[in-house]
């Protein structure tokens, strides 16, 4: 999947700085993208009620409600579009808070203004893979991917993806668990994936297994 460009985006952007609120928007004007630039977490809250963007890039450090704070609303409020937090305070152990939360990225300030449109557009395009990947998986793997299974293995890996377990998959295509078992071992093997959460990775990054 190609990284989304072009006026068809809208980001908001949330950060109470003014003059690096400001920028951004600039910045991101200058791209083509529409652009809503907001001071706190309330404001963006209340934003979305009314629309909602293509992607959100909102700062760790906000007045009233903080980011991570804010990221839970809006998960709460079941906005599905992807978040990109920023902060000039960003290390290993936040960015692994950031993506438990629910965002997508963390993008360390200051920032290189070229850097930090590409890395909003891969994030719109990472989640619109997981997003394909979620409804379809097969489809995401793409056909060099999906090559590499067997239909069996196509429909045990859709059931997988959906969170089935191995008795509900069995159920549902009218095999055994440990048959599913099998197929999901060799899906693994195939796919190059150490385990669940590995095989929904390669998933999700499109990524292009060679058959072993």
């Amino acid at each position: 999947m190609s990284i989304p460009t072009g006026p068809s985006l809208e980001i908001f952007i949330v950060d109470d700085d003014a003059p690096v609120r400001e920028a951004l928007a600039l910045l991101f004007e200058m791209q083509g993208f529409g652009v809503v630039a907001l001071s706190d977490g309330p404001g963006l809250l209340q934003a979305v009620q009314h629309r909602l963007p293509d992607v959100i890039l909102l700062d760790v450090r906000l007045p009233g409600p903080g980011g991570f704070e804010v990221l839970r609303q809006l998960a709460a409020r079941r906005f599905e579009g992807p978040v990109v937090m920023m902060s000039a305070h960003a290390d290993i152990p936040m960015a692994v808070a950031a993506i438990k939360a629910g965002a997508i990225d963390l993008i360390a300030k200051p920032f290189d203004s070229d850097k930090v449109v590409l890395q909003v557009r891969q994030a719109v395009a990472s989640h619109g893979r997981q997003r394909a990947a979620s409804s379809d998986p097969v489809a995401a793997l793409g056909p060099e991917g999906a090559s590499l299974l067997t239909p069996r293995e196509r429909d045990v890996l859709q059931e997988l993806v959906r969170g089935a377990s191995n008795k509900e998959a069995g159920r549902s295509l009218g095999i055994s668990p440990r048959t599913i078992e099998v197929h999901r071992a060799r899906i693994m093997e195939k796919l190059g994936a150490r385990n669940a959460a590995d095989l929904v990775r390669v998933i999700y990054d499109e990524r292009r297994p060679q058959g072993r």
